[in-house]
């Protein structure tokens, strides 16, 4: 992925709230789990890691290489997560729907 991707997807993440939060349990196979749905769910995910500076780098990097995810962004608590779904791009290849004829206006005086 290159950089005016990762910029995009950034951008795109902007105005999303975090979908999952790890607290003081850690990185569990549960939190996994959860995290697997999300991404299949979204595509683009953030999670707030509630940890020390050391072990957010350490748990964000666990999840890239769990869930096959890349990391797009990591500021402060929160990561920014993207995988492309196939299965989604599949769906939005569908034919496009026909447009709408417009109406034309009833100019009164």
């Amino acid at each position: 992925m290159d950089s005016t991707d990762k910029k995009r997807l950034r951008a795109e993440a902007h105005s999303h709230k975090p979908v999952i939060m790890i607290g003081q349990a850690g990185l569990s196979p549960a939190v996994l789990a959860e995290i697997e749905i999300a991404l299949d769910c979204h595509e683009l995910l953030k999670v707030r890691i509630r940890a020390e500076r050391e072990d957010r780098k350490t748990i964000g990097d666990e999840i890239v290489a769990a869930t096959g995810a890349e990391l797009i962004q990591m500021i402060g608590q929160i990561a920014v997560l993207y995988r492309p779904n196939p299965e989604k791009r599949i769906k939005k290849a569908a034919p496009p729907k026909k447009p709408k004829p417009k109406k034309a206006f009833n100019h009164r005086r």
